[in-house]
């Protein structure tokens, strides 16, 4: 495995890109392209958790897929500073995948509650000229194949989250609230999508599921969803390894099976 820390460099931040890439084995096929996926933790735009990061990354390593973690900046950094992050994130891989051994065609961006609304951020925006002119690259090398998203914040009406997009816009609450109430800004362009998201969420209402899913409907995006009757917010893998420290309800046997079936559909776009 190749396991470094690459620095994502933008006009106004630098922040960590964790690669664990698998090697190539001229014992198994040393011409193979895998697909990678980039995972983007939540935390409320206030921090990104251990939780949702490397155990999430090797779990997709086990599948025979690279993986790598975006630490995106986070409050005080307004809107749309992680955007660029990790649209950087994308061209970069693009850029280096003869080398990393990438299959371009399937490069996902996953992302957990706030990294979703990070994840989807992208997806929905990914054509518009403000990034492509910010990082000085076409947009088609900004475009993710897949978005992946997991429990994801994704309007701000009223189911918002409100602590995650009173960190992401600060100062610009109120005049940019709308900008980031992702269901909005879906189009045919948004790549196909697979959510997850519990019934009981209590933090981050599986309306914000429910709401991107209709529009993707709505313009004939490729979706696949599915939602657990049961479980708390932020339950990443579910199982005993992203366990929250003295938190046993993080452990939830019924949603351990949602990274399987991504994986499944990772390999059939």
């Amino acid at each position: 495995m190749i396991h470094k820390t690459i620095t994502i460099q933008t006009k106004h931040t630098e922040v960590p890109l964790y690669t664990y890439f698998l090697n190539q084995s001229p014992e198994i096929d040393p011409e193979r392209k895998r697909p990678i996926v980039i995972v983007c933790p939540g935390g409320s735009y206030e921090r990104t958790s251990d939780r949702e990061a490397e155990p999430v990354a090797i779990k997709f390593n086990a599948m025979g897929f690279h993986a790598c973690v975006l630490r995106y900046s986070v409050k005080p950094a307004p809107f749309p500073t992680s955007l660029f992050e990790l649209a950087k994130t994308v061209a970069l891989i693009r850029e280096n995948a003869t080398e990393w051994n990438v299959d371009t065609s399937k490069i996902i961006v996953a992302g957990f509650s706030a990294g979703g609304h990070l994840a989807a951020s992208l997806g929905v925006f990914w054509k518009e000229s403000f990034l492509a002119e910010s990082l000085d690259v076409s947009s088609d090398e900004l475009k993710p194949n897949g978005l992946l998203l997991s429990y994801p914040v994704i309007s701000s009406t009223e189911y918002a989250h409100k602590g995650s997009f009173r960190a992401l816009l600060g100062d610009k609450y109120k005049e940019l609230l709308p900008r980031v109430s992702l269901e909005n800004h879906v189009t045919a362009h948004t790549p196909p999508t697979f959510l997850w998201h519990t019934y009981t969420d209590e933090a981050v209402p599986v309306q914000n599921s429910f709401m991107f899913a209709q529009a993707l409907l709505k313009y004939q995006v490729p979706l696949e969803m599915h939602i657990y009757p049961r479980g708390i917010h932020g339950l990443s893998l579910g199982t005993e390894e992203t366990k929250a420290y003295n938190n046993q309800a993080t452990v939830q046997g019924e949603v351990a099976n949602w990274i399987d079936m991504a994986g499944v559909w990772i390999r059939g776009l």
